[in-house]
C-alpha cells in the first residue's frame, strides 16, 4: 500500500528581469507586459508538513513578513484545497533570504513553491497527482507572475505576466548577477501608478527577445537590451535609486545594470576579468551609502533543462529541489562593508 508523504523541504528562487516593456493599460486596470524572467539562486526555503488538526499554520524567520491569511502561501494552499476539494491542513515554514518590495518575485515564487509541495502532500502516488498545466492554469488566479515559477527557470512572459512561454537556457550568461537591495522598497502599486504610458521605450519586445537568444546575455547588454520601462516611474519615487544605478554602472559599465521589476532592487551583470576589483567597488558602494543600508548578494542564472512537453508536464519535485538535495544548495554569497 502506498503512503502519503507527510513533509517536504523545498527551494524558491528568485527571478530578475533581463527586459521589461509594458505595452499599454488594459480595460481590467492592469498592464499588458512583455518580460524576459530568469531565475537566479537567490532561494527561500520552505518545510511543509501536513497539521493533524486545526487550521494552517505559517511561520517565517523574518518578522516584516506577514503571516496570516494575506500571504501569498496561505492563498496557494487555500487555491489548492478550492479546486481539488481536499481538507489538509498544512503547517509551513519559511526560511527568508529573497529581499521583500525588491522585484525578485519571492512573494510568488514561495506561491508557487507552496501549489507544488501541496499538490505533492495530498497524492499518494503521481496519478492522483495534478499535473503542472493545471497548476499553472490555475496560479494566475491568485497572482500575476506565479505561473513563471512553475516554468523551467527562464521564460517570454506576456498578458499579466502569466502567460509564458518557457525557452531553452541563454547562451553567454554572466558568471555573476550582483543583485544590490536597498532598505528602502517600493509598492508595485505606486511604481505602476507613476507609470508615464507616453515615455515608453521604443524597442519591441521581439527585438529584444532575439538580442538575448541570438547573442547571448552578454552581448545582448551590451547592445542596449536590458530595458525596464518601470525605471522611470521608480527612480520618480525614490530620486536615490537612479543614483545607486549610476554607481552601479561605474562598477559593472552603462548597459549591464538595470532595475528589477518594480524594484528596488538593481542587479549588474559581470563577467570573468576582475571580479575581486568589482566586488571591492561593491562594498565601497555599500559603505558609501551606509544611509540606504544596502544588502548585496553574489548570484548565478539557475536553469532547470530545457521546455520539453516531459518536463513541462511533471508533477515532480525535481524543478523544485536538485536530485541529489543532500548534497546541492544555493550558492549566493552575500557581501558586507569594508568595516565589520
Amino acid at each position: 500500500m502506498t503512503t502519503e508523504p507527510s513533509s517536504v523541504t523545498l527551494y524558491s528562487p528568485a527571478k530578475i528581469n533581463l527586459f521589461l516593456r509594458i505595452l499599454g493599460r488594459r480595460a481590467d486596470g492592469y498592464h499588458d507586459l512583455a518580460s524576459l524572467f530568469q531565475t537566479v539562486d537567490l532561494c527561500d526555503r520552505l518545510t511543509f508538513s501536513i497539521c493533524e488538526e486545526g487550521d494552517d499554520v505559517l511561520t517565517c524567520t523574518d518578522p516584516s513578513v506577514p503571516t496570516d491569511g494575506s500571504n501569498l502561501i496561505l492563498k496557494a494552499i487555500d487555491l489548492f484545497r478550492a479546486k481539488t476539494r481536499s481538507d489538509k491542513r498544512f503547517r509551513v515554514h519559511l526560511e527568508k533570504n529573497i529581499p521583500n518590495q525588491a522585484g525578485l518575485g519571492g512573494g510568488s515564487g514561495n506561491a508557487a513553491t507552496a501549489l507544488v509541495a501541496a499538490n505533492w502532500l495530498c497524492g499518494r502516488d503521481e496519478d492522483e497527482r495534478r499535473s503542472m498545466d493545471e497548476l499553472r492554469e490555475w496560479s494566475g488566479e491568485i497572482g500575476s507572475d506565479i505561473t513563471f515559477f512553475l516554468s523551467n527557470g527562464v521564460a517570454y512572459c506576456t498578458g499579466r505576466g502569466e502567460l509564458i512561454r518557457p525557452l531553452e537556457p541563454l547562451p553567454n550568461p554572466p558568471s555573476t548577477v550582483y543583485i544590490v537591495k536597498p532598505n528602502q522598497g517600493l509598492s508595485t502599486a505606486l511604481v505602476y501608478r507613476s507609470l508615464d504610458l507616453s515615455a515608453l521605450h521604443p524597442s519591441s519586445p521581439s527585438s529584444l527577445l532575439s538580442l538575448f537568444q541570438s547573442g547571448g546575455v552578454m552581448a545582448a547588454a551590451d547592445q542596449g537590451a536590458l530595458v525596464n520601462d518601470l525605471e522611470p516611474p521608480a527612480f520618480a519615487n525614490y530620486g536615490e535609486l537612479r543614483e545607486l544605478k549610476g554607481d552601479l554602472e561605474g562598477v559593472f559599465g552603462a548597459g549591464r545594470v538595470m532595475m528589477s521589476g518594480s524594484g528596488t532592487a538593481v542587479f549588474g551583470l559581470d563577467d570573468r576579468d576582475g571580479e575581486g576589483d568589482r566586488e571591492a567597488a561593491l562594498r565601497e558602494i555599500k559603505e558609501r551609502r551606509r544611509e540606504m543600508g544596502l544588502r548585496i548578494f553574489a548570484c548565478h542564472f539557475l536553469d532547470r533543462g530545457g521546455p520539453s512537453q516531459e518536463q513541462a508536464s511533471s508533477t515532480t519535485l525535481e524543478w523544485y529541489q536538485p536530485s541529489d538535495p543532500l548534497s546541492w544548495t544555493p550558492t549566493p554569497r552575500e557581501l558586507h562593508g569594508l568595516k565589520p
